[in-house]
């Protein structure tokens, strides 16, 4: 039986499978040679390179660079390694409702909108896979990292007086109210010959709001001739410089401005925040959060090359 077979073996054409190189491996992950060329793909395809693992350098870094290519897919394996742990794959279902979601965010259609990422080069497949991995790595990164980030008011003050060192935490709010004449009336000599009896009144003890009443020659007046609350630097200089060293309730002498002569009255002062530093608040922490995402990454990467198995093979 055994002699009968044996020819039958020999004449039977055998077709050896071609067994390709396995470059790394992460966990039960495996970078094949395979996955250059496929990178070597995306690398020239906007938006298909994750930059977060390529830690401020560009896409076009990897190119030619096999060391990075390598260093770089280790780093995509051992997310992928991570998703799987922590039971964080998405289903097809859930790249179809957020192709969906980014279609109705663009106001095209759905298939306007894969139309316009084939125009980039992209197919339909490619980006949807793309688009898989992005959303898994999102849901680690928010679970992993992001969730722990924590940017608070004083960081971002702190990070804008290194670069505004003549600005200072906090600035006074002023509420004022005046008395206001105007040199169009008469003339310059003629206003302030009015603005000095005044403020003879008011020095005399007469109630500012009603001497504000009979005498203020401003065209908005507002009852008590109130001016409403103003910032360090919202204000005529030469009031502001007035009445920076008044107590609440107190009264200026008569003031020249650009507009006429005043006498000023500070009804409220507190510290508040500079407004430059409020308008620029928000856009300080992002950037603040994006540097400290980009340390922890950094690190939990590290960390999790020394956790689990990575051996490379060349």
């Amino acid at each position: 039986m055994i002699s009968f077979l044996f020819p039958f073996l020999i004449a039977t054409p055998v077709h050896a499978e071609l067994v390709e190189k396995t470059v790394a491996i992460v966990n039960t992950e495996l970078v094949l040679e395979s996955d250059f060329k496929e990178l070597q793909n995306r690398i020239g395809k906007p938006g298909l390179i994750d930059e977060a693992l390529l830690f401020d350098k560009s896409p076009t870094s990897l190119k030619g660079d096999r060391k990075a290519q390598l260093n770089y897919l280790i780093n995509e394996k051992i997310l992928e390694s991570e998703v799987k742990r922590l039971n964080l794959s998405v289903t097809s279902d859930r790249v179809e409702s957020e192709l969906k979601s980014m279609a109705k965010r663009n106001n095209v259609s759905e298939a306007e909108l894969l139309n316009i990422i084939k125009g980039q080069g992209i197919s339909a497949t490619e980006y949807k896979t793309f688009l898989k991995h992005s959303i898994e790595k999102q849901s680690l990164m928010d679970s992993e990292i992001i969730s722990k980030l924590r940017i608070s008011d004083e960081d971002a003050l702190n990070e804008y007086l290194k670069t505004n060192p003549s600005s200072r935490p906090s600035i006074d709010e002023f509420s004022v109210s005046h008395i206001f004449f105007n040199p169009k009336k008469g003339g310059a000599e003629a206003a302030l010959q009015r603005a000095q009896a005044a403020a003879g009144k008011v020095r005399g003890g007469d109630n500012f709001e009603t001497l504000a009443q009979q005498f203020s020659e401003d065209p908005n007046f507002s009852s008590g001739g109130s001016l409403g609350t103003f910032k360090s630097g919202e204000f005529l200089p030469e009031i502001e410089e007035a009445i920076s060293n008044l107590k609440v309730g107190e009264t200026t002498p008569v003031v020249k401005s650009r507009m006429g002569y005043h006498i000023v009255k500070l009804t409220g002062k507190k510290l508040t925040t500079d407004p430059k530093f409020e308008r620029a608040k928000d856009r300080i922490k992002a950037q603040l959060l994006e540097a400290s995402f980009k340390r922890q990454l950094k690190t939990w990467l590290q960390s999790k090359r020394d956790e689990i198995f990575v051996r490379i093979n060349e």
